[in-house]
């Protein structure tokens, strides 16, 4: 039997939890289940939705990572059924759309207004 049983949230270091959680709010449809001046959390709308959590925790100090760069650093896959539309609306949100894409177009990465990097890819093309 593992040690670890399900993954519940994932958190992400910021400088503004809340303004972070409020972009993913509007990009992911979760509700807002938590928020305070140093931390925020969002989880999938409705009972008994599956899959883990999003929360965003204030660093003093924070950086952000600088995408592409090799150094440690964490990002989020999400699928999309539209991937342009996808992308249209996330840079409306305030993403960014860093210069280096790999993936030959099998997927978009995009960082969100703090600097995190995530990936986007069809729904239909997506594999885990």
């Amino acid at each position: 039997m593992p040690v670890l049983e399900q993954l519940t949230t994932v958190v992400v270091d910021c400088a503004d939890p809340a303004a972070l959680a409020e972009f993913y709010r509007k990009a992911t449809g979760w509700e807002l289940t938590h928020s305070d001046a140093d931390f925020a959390s969002l989880g999938a709308a409705g009972a008994g939705s599956a899959g883990p959590g999003l929360a965003f925790a204030r660093v003093e100090g924070y950086r952000a990572p600088r995408w592409p760069e090799e150094s440690a650093h964490l990002h989020l896959d999400f699928t999309v059924p539209d991937l342009d539309r996808a992308v249209t609306e996330l840079l409306a949100l305030g993403a960014s759309r860093p210069a280096h894409q790999p993936g030959e177009g099998q997927w978009v990465v995009l960082t969100d207004p703090q600097g995190h990097a995530f990936c986007l890819a069809p729904a239909a093309t997506a594999t885990n």
